[in-house]
Protein backbone atom coordinates (compact mmCIF):
# COMPACT_ATOMS: atom_id res chain seq x y z
CA UNK A 1 0.00 0.00 0.00
CA UNK A 2 1.43 3.40 -1.02
CA UNK A 3 -0.17 6.32 0.77
CA UNK A 4 0.34 9.72 2.37
CA UNK A 5 -1.28 8.46 5.58
CA UNK A 6 1.41 7.80 8.16
CA UNK A 7 -0.47 7.27 11.39
CA UNK A 8 0.04 3.93 13.10
CA UNK A 9 -3.70 3.30 13.00
CA UNK A 10 -3.71 3.78 9.21
CA UNK A 11 -0.82 1.36 8.73
CA UNK A 12 -2.46 -1.27 10.95
CA UNK A 13 -5.75 -0.91 9.10
CA UNK A 14 -4.05 -1.24 5.71
CA UNK A 15 -2.17 -4.36 6.75
CA UNK A 16 -5.27 -5.92 8.32
CA UNK A 17 -7.26 -5.27 5.17
CA UNK A 18 -4.84 -7.25 3.03
CA UNK A 19 -1.84 -5.08 2.17
CA UNK A 20 1.43 -7.04 2.06
CA UNK A 21 3.42 -3.91 2.87
CA UNK A 22 2.86 -0.26 3.71
CA UNK A 23 4.98 2.61 2.40
CA UNK A 24 4.23 6.20 3.31
CA UNK A 25 5.06 9.34 1.35
CA UNK A 26 7.56 10.76 0.81
CA UNK A 27 9.45 7.62 -0.13
CA UNK A 28 12.55 6.58 -1.99
CA UNK A 29 11.82 5.01 -5.37
CA UNK A 30 14.71 2.62 -4.76
CA UNK A 31 13.12 1.56 -1.47
CA UNK A 32 9.89 0.85 -3.33
CA UNK A 33 11.77 -1.29 -5.86
CA UNK A 34 13.59 -3.13 -3.05
CA UNK A 35 10.28 -3.83 -1.30
CA UNK A 36 8.80 -5.17 -4.55
CA UNK A 37 11.84 -7.39 -5.03
CA UNK A 38 11.45 -8.68 -1.46
CA UNK A 39 7.82 -9.54 -2.16
CA UNK A 40 8.89 -11.35 -5.32
CA UNK A 41 11.46 -13.38 -3.38
CA UNK A 42 8.80 -14.43 -0.87
CA UNK A 43 6.50 -15.53 -3.65
CA UNK A 44 8.95 -17.98 -5.19
CA UNK A 45 11.40 -15.78 -7.06
CA UNK A 46 14.99 -15.89 -5.84
CA UNK A 47 18.21 -13.98 -6.19
CA UNK A 48 21.27 -15.84 -7.37
CA UNK A 49 23.90 -16.95 -4.87
CA UNK A 50 26.69 -16.66 -7.43
CA UNK A 51 27.09 -14.20 -10.29
CA UNK A 52 29.49 -14.36 -13.20
CA UNK A 53 30.39 -11.66 -15.68
CA UNK A 54 32.94 -12.86 -18.25
CA UNK A 55 35.87 -14.15 -16.12
CA UNK A 56 34.60 -12.47 -12.93
CA UNK A 57 33.04 -14.79 -10.35
CA UNK A 58 31.21 -13.49 -7.27
CA UNK A 59 29.81 -15.53 -4.38
CA UNK A 60 27.24 -13.29 -2.71
CA UNK A 61 26.92 -15.51 0.38
CA UNK A 62 30.59 -16.00 1.25
CA UNK A 63 31.35 -12.47 -0.04
CA UNK A 64 34.24 -13.62 -2.22
CA UNK A 65 35.15 -12.53 -5.70
CA UNK A 66 37.77 -13.62 -8.20
CA UNK A 67 38.78 -12.64 -11.67
CA UNK A 68 40.40 -15.13 -14.03
CA UNK A 69 40.94 -17.38 -11.01
CA UNK A 70 42.71 -14.65 -9.00
CA UNK A 71 41.05 -13.66 -5.74
CA UNK A 72 40.08 -10.00 -5.47
CA UNK A 73 40.87 -8.50 -2.06
CA UNK A 74 37.95 -6.11 -1.60
CA UNK A 75 36.85 -4.03 1.37
CA UNK A 76 33.28 -4.48 2.63
CA UNK A 77 32.08 -1.39 0.74
CA UNK A 78 33.90 -2.42 -2.44
CA UNK A 79 32.24 -5.82 -2.28
CA UNK A 80 28.83 -4.22 -1.66
CA UNK A 81 29.37 -1.93 -4.65
CA UNK A 82 30.47 -4.84 -6.83
CA UNK A 83 27.50 -6.98 -5.77
CA UNK A 84 25.03 -4.16 -6.55
CA UNK A 85 26.56 -3.72 -10.01
CA UNK A 86 26.75 -7.50 -10.60
CA UNK A 87 23.14 -8.15 -9.62
CA UNK A 88 22.17 -5.58 -12.24
CA UNK A 89 24.82 -6.41 -14.82
CA UNK A 90 24.22 -4.65 -18.11
CA UNK A 91 22.02 -2.04 -16.41
CA UNK A 92 23.33 1.53 -16.13
CA UNK A 93 23.13 2.65 -12.50
CA UNK A 94 23.21 6.34 -11.65
CA UNK A 95 25.37 7.72 -8.85
CA UNK A 96 22.17 8.43 -6.92
CA UNK A 97 20.99 4.83 -7.21
CA UNK A 98 24.40 3.50 -6.19
CA UNK A 99 24.58 5.84 -3.19
CA UNK A 100 21.17 4.70 -1.98
CA UNK A 101 21.85 1.00 -2.50
CA UNK A 102 25.41 0.83 -1.15
CA UNK A 103 25.55 3.56 1.49
CA UNK A 104 21.82 3.88 2.24
CA UNK A 105 22.10 7.65 1.92
CA UNK A 106 20.26 10.28 0.01
CA UNK A 107 22.68 11.53 -2.58
CA UNK A 108 24.44 14.87 -2.11
CA UNK A 109 25.47 16.15 -5.53
CA UNK A 110 28.62 17.72 -4.06
CA UNK A 111 29.82 14.42 -2.56
CA UNK A 112 32.19 12.30 -4.62
CA UNK A 113 31.92 9.15 -2.49
CA UNK A 114 30.60 7.11 -5.42
CA UNK A 115 33.32 8.26 -7.83
CA UNK A 116 36.06 7.47 -5.29
CA UNK A 117 34.60 4.02 -4.57
CA UNK A 118 34.25 3.26 -8.30
CA UNK A 119 37.87 4.32 -8.88
CA UNK A 120 39.12 2.03 -6.10
CA UNK A 121 36.98 -0.90 -7.24
CA UNK A 122 38.03 -0.39 -10.87
CA UNK A 123 41.72 -0.50 -9.89
CA UNK A 124 41.24 -3.93 -8.29
CA UNK A 125 38.65 -5.31 -10.70
CA UNK A 126 39.99 -4.09 -14.05
CA UNK A 127 43.51 -2.77 -13.40
CA UNK A 128 45.45 -6.02 -13.81
CA UNK A 129 43.33 -7.33 -16.70
CA UNK A 130 43.12 -6.51 -20.40
CA UNK A 131 39.34 -6.84 -20.63
CA UNK A 132 37.55 -4.12 -18.69
CA UNK A 133 34.20 -4.89 -17.06
CA UNK A 134 33.35 -1.71 -15.14
CA UNK A 135 32.40 1.09 -17.51
CA UNK A 136 31.52 4.75 -17.05
CA UNK A 137 28.59 5.96 -19.13
CA UNK A 138 29.11 9.71 -19.26
CA UNK A 139 26.22 11.69 -17.86
CA UNK A 140 24.36 8.56 -16.83
CA UNK A 141 26.33 6.40 -14.40
CA UNK A 142 28.15 3.09 -14.32
CA UNK A 143 27.60 -0.38 -15.72
CA UNK A 144 29.22 -3.77 -15.11
CA UNK A 145 29.24 -5.79 -18.31
CA UNK A 146 31.42 -7.73 -20.68
CA UNK A 147 31.91 -6.02 -24.01
CA UNK A 148 33.21 -7.76 -27.10
CA UNK A 149 35.31 -4.77 -28.13
CA UNK A 150 36.55 -1.97 -25.94
CA UNK A 151 35.63 1.53 -27.10
CA UNK A 152 38.59 3.58 -28.41
CA UNK A 153 38.21 6.10 -25.56
CA UNK A 154 38.44 3.41 -22.84
CA UNK A 155 35.82 2.33 -20.34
Amino acid sequence: MLTARERVEDRIRGLREGADDYLGKPFSFLELVARLQALTRRSGGHEPVQVTVADLWIDLISRKASRNGQRLDLTAKEFSLLSVLARRQGEILSKTAIAEMVWDINFDSDANVVEVAIKRLRAKLDGPFDTKLLHTIRGMGYVLESRLQEPASGG
